[in-house]
């Protein structure tokens, strides 16, 4: 993206993810991770990672609830790994999967919780690859592969939300802070695992028929450089 167009492009995406933090109901996180995959494709990771982090945070700060320390770290978290991803940078998002992977099954509660609670974060790890080699069709005139980059992308995007927040519930110790005991955090975790997966579909359906769209709108305006390799 031109120089010109990152200073705005930030506030208007900062604006959009307060916005959606307000507008949200029904599952477990709010809307902004429907915006995350656009901020990170679009803004690539620096102003992205800028965009979600004064977003999830103003937002919070009008409206603070008990859980905001782990929206204000896994959002941005998320748009700064798609970000990587759009630029088909896919060593950052792995070395940090296996960090955090790594840091979950190392702790008791990690190997006490039911494996298949995290199974679209596993499979996230599979497709972290494969979503950056995707992602050099994203800003190609040729757009005939970009919706299997966008939805890729999006789907490790909201399964990166989800590994932000279990890094920090369980090997961070957060759980410490909301649950008197290991069965309330296992009821607890293991219903917000059910509504997470269906919380993958709906990102990724709304990836593909809102982001592409506008990735391709953006196209047609030359507001990327050649070939994507500079957003």
């Amino acid at each position: 993206m031109r120089k010109s167009l990152q200073v705005s492009f930030t506030a208007v995406f900062a604006a959009l993810h307060t916005v959606l933090y307000f507008v949200s109901f029904g599952l477990w996180r709010n809307w902004g991770i429907y915006l995350e995959a656009c901020e990170g494709i679009i803004l690539g990771p620096k102003i992205g990672f800028l965009a979600a982090l004064l977003g999830s945070s103003i937002a919070r700060m009008i409206k603070p609830d008990a859980f905001w320390m782990f929206g204000i770290v896994a959002e941005p978290f998320s748009v700064l790994m798609v970000g990587f991803l759009a630029a088909s940078k896919w060593k950052p998002v792995l070395a940090a999967y296996a960090v955090m992977l790594s840091a979950y099954f190392l702790h008791p509660y990690g190997r006490a919780l039911p494996l298949w609670t995290i199974m679209d974060i596993l499979l996230s790890l599979v497709l972290i690859y494969p979503a950056a080699r995707f992602s050099r069709n994203l800003f190609k005139k040729d757009v005939k592969l970009m919706p299997i980059a966008v939805v890729l992308i999006s789907f490790v995007c909201v399964a990166t939300d989800s590994l932000a927040r279990v890094f920090l519930l369980v090997p961070c110790g957060l759980y410490g802070l909301f649950y008197g005991s290991f069965e309330a955090l296992y009821v607890d975790f293991v219903g917000a695992a059910a509504s997470s997966y269906l919380e993958d579909f709906l990102v990724v359906i709304v990836s593909l028929f809102v982001v592409a769209p506008i990735l391709t709108v953006l196209q047609k305006a030359r507001l990327f450089e050649k070939n994507g390799e500079k957003k």
